[in-house]
């Protein structure tokens, strides 16, 4: 006769062979990595925009773009937690890597280009005469992309913060 097995005697099951509370969100470092590296590169971007272009812009804690790549810090930070938990060898590791490569080449190649191109276009929209019916448009957002300078910031702040968070947990 099949038995069949219910998420409760699972539960029943794991607790009595000793395997301890079921794991957390909290304890789930590989998250925690790559939100606490999103965090922080958010939070050094009006720093770095007050360093270079001498003036405090306080949107920068919720834009995209900019110094350094939070896109990148974040897949970054996921990418190394994974690797120190579960080893580089794991399947895990190499979904990380490969999000993180395509995350990474999309911030300084596309993204970086469709900002140039709404700079481009925000100008020529400028330039139109009053009476043009699109000269009335709200300007498109041009901070899209990165430079490969800031992805490659984001990229070692991402491993910094997940190398640290490990290492103190």
């Amino acid at each position: 006769m099949d038995e069949v097995l219910t998420a409760a005697d699972m539960a029943a099951s794991n607790a009595s062979v000793g395997h301890g509370p079921p794991p957390t969100l909290s304890s789930n470092i590989p998250l925690l990595s790559a939100v606490l590296a999103f965090s922080v590169a958010q939070f050094l971007k009006p720093f770095t925009t007050l360093y270079k272009e001498k003036r405090w812009d306080s949107r920068r804690l919720l834009g995209s773009g900019g110094m350094p790549s939070s896109h990148s810090a974040t897949v970054a930070a996921l990418s190394v937690a994974v690797g120190l938990q579960e080893g580089i060898g794991s399947t895990s590791f190499a979904l990380a890597v490969i999000l993180a490569s395509i995350v990474m080449y999309d911030a300084s190649g596309i993204r970086l280009h469709a900002g140039r191109q709404a700079e481009l276009l925000n100008h020529i929209v400028c330039e139109l005469p009053p009476e043009h019916p699109i000269s009335n448009f709200r300007p498109l957002r041009e901070p899209l992309g990165h430079t490969p300078l800031q992805v490659c910031a984001g990229a070692l702040l991402g491993c910094i913060v997940s190398y640290l968070l490990r290492s103190s947990v």
